[in-house]
């Protein structure tokens, strides 16, 4: 079963969908989309898994954030989504007053804000997928280590190679990019704040890892290696397309919210 609803966020109206069967659990998902993604997301992934989880008796509330999709206002840019999400919350709540427990899941730049932003707005646990350690979206200010991995994945490849000794490849940009990866990791003040908030959030927490995805790369480069907490799949999919990737990113939050 599949509604929509529209909720309040300060002036504006915001426009949700709701995912759930009619004897539904008592956990839900929040579904934060990432960037200037609507709310279906990337190729309709996440209506797709709304529907997969409803079925498997877990209502999912998925929204678009203020300036996208259908809600009004002005986005204000996934650092500043704090009040999106703690309205989206409060609608899912009121919608489905079942609810004993709700855990946001984010990929991307909703990962970042909601490491940002957790802590403060009741949320019962997050799954953070390939989160964004950027303020900026300037690819030239990757980590030198995501830059190096991808180097070398680039190396492995025999095409790439050949690229490269038949001048198929900007030597220009290889220059700048191996002075990149040469360098040292740059310390992040975004990292930072993602890293303190997070630790005051005091429910569980699953990071999800596209090992291929270079914002995945990125993310490592900069976070504890020995975090127990993250899982890796073997995707180049930033938003886990494909089969096997969907499976794998179903079978994860379906133990999260079990």
């Amino acid at each position: 079963m599949r509604s929509h609803l529209t909720f309040p966020c300060g002036p504006d109206m915001l426009v949700g969908t709701l995912d759930m069967e009619a004897a539904t659990g008592s956990t839900g998902i929040l579904l934060v989309s990432g960037g200037r993604e609507v709310r279906a997301g990337s190729w309709a992934g996440q209506a797709q898994l709304a529907a997969r989880l409803a079925a498997s008796g877990i209502p999912v509330f998925r929204y678009d954030r203020r300036g996208i999709g259908e809600s009004e206002g002005t986005d204000p840019g996934f650092l500043h989504t704090r009040e999106d999400i703690a309205a989206a919350l409060a609608a899912f709540r009121a919608a489905v007053p079942t609810l004993r427990r709700v855990i946001a899941l984010g990929n991307c730049d909703a990962a970042a804000a909601l490491m940002l932003h957790a802590a403060e707005i009741g949320l019962d646990g997050l799954i953070l997928a390939n989160p964004w350690t950027l303020e900026t979206d300037d690819a030239d200010t990757a980590p030198a280590a995501a830059i190096r991995q991808r180097y070398l994945a680039k190396l492995a490849n025999p095409r790439e190679v050949l690229r490269l000794v038949t001048g198929g490849v900007n030597l220009a940009k290889l220059a700048r990019g191996l002075r990149t990866a040469a360098a040292g990791t740059p310390k992040s003040a975004l990292i930072d704040r993602m890293a303190a908030n997070l630790a005051r959030f005091t429910g569980p927490v699953t990071i999800l890892l596209a090992s291929g995805d270079r914002t995945a790369q990125m993310f490592e480069a900069v976070w504890p290696a020995d975090d127990a907490r993250i899982q890796r799949h073997a995707s180049s999919g930033h938003s886990f397309a494909g089969d096997d990737a969907q499976g794998w990113l179903l079978d994860r939050v379906l133990e999260a919210a079990g």
